[in-house]
């Protein structure tokens, strides 16, 4: 494989950031200046083929909750499918309640357990269904001080309790750890409101999940593609953020963009989890494809204008997948949202996908995704099961 090289050096920085979907976006945006075209805008012409209703796009600064933040776009998506006024939610508060379960779950594995801000697509559906929702307006998750989400020195000091309660001085647990470390917490994130008004009613959180929102978390799963597990059944999502040990539904490599498209068609949006530090992901120029030459192969005036127009892709394979993800080539990077499919001037169709690193690229905050990138490097996605094609419905007993 191509990257073996320089991906340890991505990974040793995701580690330091709770590897995966953990990345803190600063750091993340910073790995990825390199990988951008000077005329890529002007050289490509996207016509949307199907366009879904999304919320406005989002910055998640220097936090590395984007699962949060792609996976509550889906939900207010999920919204506006439903026919409902859409709600711009909490994102820190369903982190918030993230950082609690991982803490508990932190101390019962005696520490075995990567911490930090990582999550997945379905710790949005998880937190949902146990704590609630809040809108943004009602809980921004920044009472340490900064106008923007910045995680880091709560981390070090959540880090710190939990470190002490694995200790167990004497063999016991200090009793009172939990509450220290959910105070700790909400210290630096803000205290959760037990019921506040929301255009002039009043919610609690759960409340205002199953009025407001309106959505039922059963309704949603949860998918990827591996060749080291039976397909059409059920596996352990083997990535680090993965702390809750859920399982996704494991389907053939074609099945993920077949269930993509077939979502997208019938209206539905995708929570999409991948890996996002490939030479062939420009956020400034807000295109990702998988070049057919490997970039060390590549010409200087090739690397320069890998996104300047379309560009013939490698053929992507199950082993090769497979491989890549073994190999910590594919990493649990990233979560953004699908929410269209658009094809480029020579009719070939890209996926649209909405980011939550602000409106600052080419695209004002989109990009356009080769299917062919999907299929190699998607580490999980969460639909609502209604948008999967009938078949697979069928070969998954759902």
């Amino acid at each position: 494989m191509t990257k073996i090289s320089i991906k340890p050096v991505l990974l040793a920085a995701g580690l330091l950031f709770s590897a995966g979907s953990g990345f803190a976006q600063d750091d993340l945006v910073n790995s990825l200046k390199n990988n951008q075209s000077t005329d890529s805008k002007n050289s490509f012409v996207f016509t949307p083929v199907i366009n879904a209703e999304a919320t406005s796009v989002k910055n998640q600064k220097s936090s590395g909750t984007c699962w949060s933040y792609s996976t509550n776009s889906f939900l207010e998506s999920e919204m506006i499918r439903a026919g409902k006024k859409p709600v711009d939610l909490a994102d820190i508060f369903t982190a918030r309640n993230a950082y609690i379960e991982k803490g508990i779950n932190y101390v019962r594995m005696h520490g075995a357990l990567t911490l930090g801000d990582g999550g997945a697509c379905h710790d949005v559906i998880n937190m949902f269904a146990l704590y609630g929702a809040l809108p943004q307006e009602v809980y921004n998750g920044r009472d340490y001080g900064t106008a923007a989400n910045k995680s880091d020195d709560m981390n070090k000091l959540t880090k710190a309790i939990l470190e002490e309660a694995v200790k167990a001085p004497n063999g016991k647990l200090d009793p009172n750890w939990k509450k220290k470390y959910i105070a700790t917490i909400d210290s630096c994130l803000g205290a959760v409101p037990e019921n506040f008004t929301f255009e002039g009613k009043n919610y609690t959180p759960k409340t205002f999940a199953k009025e407001v929102v309106g959505i039922n978390p059963a309704d949603y799963v949860e998918l990827s593609s591996f060749n080291t597990a039976p397909y059409y059944t059920k596996t352990v999502l083997m990535v680090p953020d993965n702390w809750s040990y859920d399982q996704v539904y494991n389907v053939q490599m074609d099945d993920i963009t077949k269930v993509i498209d077939n979502a997208l068609k019938k209206g539905f949006t995708v929570a999409w989890a991948t890996d996002v530090s490939e030479k062939g992901f420009s956020w400034k120029n807000g295109v990702a494809f998988v070049p057919e030459k490997d970039f060390e192969s590549m010409s200087k005036e090739e690397k320069s204008t890998m996104f300047n127009g379309p560009k013939p892709e490698k053929e992507i394979t199950t082993e090769l997948r497979q491989e890549a993800f073994d190999n910590y080539q594919t990493t649990d990077d990233h979560g953004m949202q699908i929410t269209g499919i658009a094809k480029d001037q020579n009719g070939k169709e890209y996926y649209i996908v909405k980011n939550s690193w602000g409106a600052t690229n080419d695209y004002k905050g989109y990009l356009y995704v080769t299917k062919n990138f999907v299929k190699y490097k998607t580490t999980a996605f969460l639909l609502n099961k209604k948008g999967l094609p009938s078949d697979i419905r069928k070969k998954l007993s759902l």
